[in-house]
C-alpha cells in the first residue's frame, strides 16, 4: 500500500520539518534517549533558557552534543506549535489568544485595589476582546459571568428600536439643505473664513483642533475637513468627482451623525483627519493606490454615522431592531456602513459615479473591511495581526514588509483606522481632555438608561463609582500604548512624537490619581493645566515564553525567569515600554510592557539591526 500523497501546504510543511528532524538526529548521532520528542515542561524550560542565553544541558555533554540537543529542542518546539495550530487557527490567532491571556492576567492585578479598578478592568476586557472567540482560562482572574450584562425583555424607545420594517435602513433622513452655487472656498458658508483657512492650513499635522474647526465652520467639521482632504489629495480630479456632488454627500452624511456627546460628527471628522495624517507616513510613501487611499478616507469619515451613543452590547441586551437585523454581530458597524452606502444611492450624492464597476466593487469591499475593524471587540485580533506581521519581518532580518496581497494591505489599513479611532490619548492634552469628558458623559448617559430599564449598569457607565483618571491610565497602559507601539515599529520613525505625547498624557492622568485611602470620582478636567514636560520613566520589562501554560509550571524555578529593571525614554527599546513615574512591581507587570516582548526568546524579539528605536522598517509597494 503506497502512502497517500500530501498535497496541502500546511501538512507538507509539517512533513518536511519532521523529515528535517529525523535527518538532523541521524547526522548528529544524538543518543536515542536524548532524541525523543520533548514534553511541554522541557519545551518551556528550553524556551526560557534561551532568553537567558543559557542552555539546559548536563555536565557530561560536550560542546557539539549540547548544541545539537539545544537545536533539537528548538525544532521540537516549532513542531509543537504547528501541530497544535492545525487548520482552524491562523498564525495571528496564536498571538491573539496569548494577548488575551496576558490582558486578563494584568487586569486581575489592576482590579485588586478597589471597586473602580474592578469596574475599569471589566470594561477593558469586555470591550476590547471578542466574546465570540475562544475564551482564555479566567479561573485566576475575571470571570466571563461577571462580565456579561443581564438582559431583560424591556426595550429602549430610541431611533435604534423603531417600528420600521426589518429590511429597511433606519435613520435615513431627507436632505436639509440646498446645493450652493458657487461652492464656498472652504466648502461651507461661514463668517470666519480667514480664521478657518489658517486652521485648515494644518490639515497635514497631527493634533489638529477639530473643536476649533467645529466652532469656525458653523458646526460643519466633517464636511470642511473631508472636503479639504479630498482637495489636498487631488481625489476630485483623479476620479472625476463634481465638487457639488461631494459637498452634497458630506453635508447629508454630517446631518446623519447624531447629537450625542462623543460619537458625533466631530469624532468622525477627527478620525478622518487622523487617518489622512497616518497615510502620509514616509514608510508608507507610494505603497497604497489612489483608490485605496480614497477608500480609507471615505471609511474614516463614515465610520460612526448615525451612532446612537450606546454600545453594541446595550443594543443586544435591549433586543433592538438593529441587533436583530445584524444577528448581534458588529451591530453598529454594520449599521454605519448601511447608512453610508444608502446615502450614495441618490444621484446628486453619488460621488463614485465615474468609477468603473471593478473600482466600485473594490472600494466597497475595502470600506466594509475597514469600518468593521472599528468594532472595539476586534482589538486583540487586530493587534495580534499587526504584531505578527512586524515581528515576523524582524526575525527574517530583511527589514522589509511586502504588501502585495489584498489581505496584507487591508490588514495595515484596518490597523490604521483602528489607531485613528483610538488616537484621542495621543493628541495634545487640552484636546485629549475634551474627548475624555465627552466619552465619559456618553458612558454615564448609557448607565442612566440602563438603570431606568432595570438593567445592570455596564462597566464604566456608573458615574457614582467611575474614576476618570484611573480609567484613562488603564486605557493607555493596556489598550492604546501596545497598539501604538506596534504601529510605531511599522512606520518608524514617523510615530515617535505620537508615542511621546501619549506617554506625557498618561503621566498627567497618573499624577492626578487620588491616594489609595481616598475615593476618586469622575470630574470634569477641562480647566486643568497640562504637564510641563515628559519624565524619564522607570519600568520593569518581563520577558515571557510563548508557551504561557508550560512556563507557569516551572515558574518556581526563579533561575528560568529573566526580569529586568531598566531606565528608558519613550519608544527606544523593543523590549521595554514606559509605564509612568512609578516602578511597576514584577508581581504585577503591565500589558504594555509584556506585549513588547511577546516572543519566546530575546533573540527572536529583537531584530539584528538593533532595538525598536534603531530598527527602521521599509514597506515595499505592490508590483502590480
Amino acid at each position: 500500500h503506497q502512502d497517500d500523497m500530501i498535497v496541502t501546504p500546511f501538512a507538507q510543511l509539517l512533513a518536511s520539518l519532521k523529515n528535517v528532524r529525523k535527518n538532523f538526529v541521524d547526522l548528529t548521532h544524538i543518543p536515542p534517549e536524548r532524541a525523543k520528542r520533548t514534553n511541554q515542561l522541557s519545551i518551556a524550560q528550553a524556551a526560557v533558557s534561551n532568553v537567558n542565553k543559557t542552555m539546559i544541558t548536563t555536565a557530561s555533554d560536550d560542546s557539539s552534543l549540547s548544541q545539537a540537543i539545544a537545536t533539537l529542542e528548538e525544532l521540537d518546539w516549532c513542531l509543537e506549535q504547528l501541530e497544535t495550530m492545525q487548520t482552524h487557527k491562523s498564525v495571528s490567532d496564536l498571538a491573539s489568544l496569548k494577548f488575551k491571556r496576558m490582558l486578563n492576567k494584568e487586569l486581575s492585578h489592576f482590579a485588586e485595589n478597589n471597586k473602580s479598578g474592578a469596574q475599569i478592568s471589566d470594561y477593558l476586557y469586555s470591550t476590547y476582546t471578542d466574546k465570540k472567540e475562544p475564551d482564555v482560562d479566567l479561573s485566576r482572574g475575571l470571570q466571563l459571568d461577571e462580565l456579561t450584562v443581564v438582559t431583560t425583555t424591556k426595550t429602549l424607545d430610541t431611533s435604534m428600536s423603531s417600528t420600521t420594517l426589518m429590511g429597511q435602513i433606519t435613520g435615513i433622513q431627507p436632505a436639509t439643505f440646498t446645493i450652493m452655487s458657487p461652492i464656498p472656498e472652504l466648502g461651507v458658508d461661514t463668517h470666519h473664513v480667514d480664521e478657518l483657512r489658517l486652521v485648515l492650513n494644518h490639515i497635514n499635522d497631527w493634533g489638529l483642533d477639530t473643536f476649533r474647526i467645529e466652532d469656525l465652520s458653523g458646526q460643519r467639521p466633517l464636511t470642511v475637513i473631508t472636503y479639504r482632504i479630498f482637495q489636498e489629495r487631488s481625489l476630485l480630479r483623479t476620479y472625476g468627482i463634481e465638487p457639488h456632488t461631494l459637498i452634497s454627500y458630506l453635508l447629508t452624511l454630517e446631518d446623519h451623525y447624531q447629537s450625542v456627546p462623543y460619537h458625533n460628527k466631530a469624532h468622525g471628522a477627527d478620525v478622518c483627519q487622523s487617518m489622512h495624517v497616518l497615510l502620509n507616513a514616509s514608510a508608507l510613501d507610494g505603497v497604497f493606490t489612489e483608490l485605496e487611499i480614497m477608500s480609507a478616507i471615505f471609511a474614516s469619515a463614515v465610520h460612526d454615522v448615525d451612532h446612537p451613543g450606546v454600545t453594541n452590547q446595550f443594543l443586544i441586551n435591549t433586543k433592538s431592531d438593529l441587533a436583530l437585523m445584524y444577528n448581534d454581530e458588529s451591530v453598529l458597524e454594520n449599521h454605519h456602513l448601511a447608512v453610508a452606502f444608502k446615502l450614495l444611492q441618490a444621484d446628486e450624492r453619488n460621488i463614485f459615479s465615474h468609477l468603473t464597476a471593478k473600482q466600485i466593487k473594490t472600494l466597497r469591499k475595502m470600506v466594509i473591511d475597514m469600518v468593521l475593524a472599528t468594532d472595539m471587540s476586534k482589538h486583540m485580533q487586530l493587534l495580534a495581526d499587526l504584531k505578527t506581521m512586524v515581528e515576523s519581518k524582524k526575525v527574517t532580518g530583511n527589514n522589509i514588509i511586502m504588501l502585495e496581497s489584498y489581505d496584507d494591505r487591508i490588514q495595515v489599513l484596518q490597523n490604521m483606522i483602528h489607531c485613528a479611532d483610538l488616537s484621542n490619548p495621543t493628541k495634545p492634552l487640552d484636546i485629549y481632555i475634551k474627548w475624555t469628558d465627552r466619552i465619559m458623559e456618553e458612558f454615564w448617559r448609557q448607565g442612566d438608561k440602563e438603570r431606568d430599564l432595570g438593567l445592570e449598569v455596564s462597566p464604566m457607565c456608573d458615574k457614582r463609582v467611575a474614576s476618570v483618571e484611573k480609567h484613562q491610565v488603564g486605557f493607555i497602559e493596556f489598550i492604546v500604548h501596545p497598539l501604538w507601539e506596534t504601529w510605531a515599529d511599522l512606520v518608524y520613525p514617523d510615530a515617535s512624537a505620537i508615542l511621546e505625547t501619549l506617554e506625557q498624557n498618561r503621566d498627567w492622568y497618573q499624577a492626578r490619581l487620588s491616594p489609595p485611602s481616598s475615593s476618586s470620582t469622575g470630574t470634569n478636567l477641562s480647566n486643568s493645566s497640562p504637564p510641563l514636560s515628559a519624565s524619564t520613566i522607570k519600568t520593569t520589562a518581563i520577558l515571557s515564553s510563548n508557551n504561557e501554560d508550560a512556563l507557569q509550571s516551572v515558574s518556581s524555578q526563579s533561575s528560568l525567569l529573566n526580569t529586568v529593571s531598566v531606565d528608558t525614554v519613550i519608544s527606544t527599546s523593543v523590549n521595554t515600554v514606559s509605564t509612568g513615574d512609578q516602578l511597576i512591581p514584577t508581581s504585577a507587570p503591565v500589558l504594555s510592557s509584556t506585549s513588547s516582548s511577546i516572543s519566546r526568546t530575546a533573540s527572536s524579539t529583537t531584530a539584528s539591526s538593533g532595538s525598536a528605536g534603531e530598527f527602521q522598517m521599509t514597506v515595499t509597494p505592490a508590483t502590480s
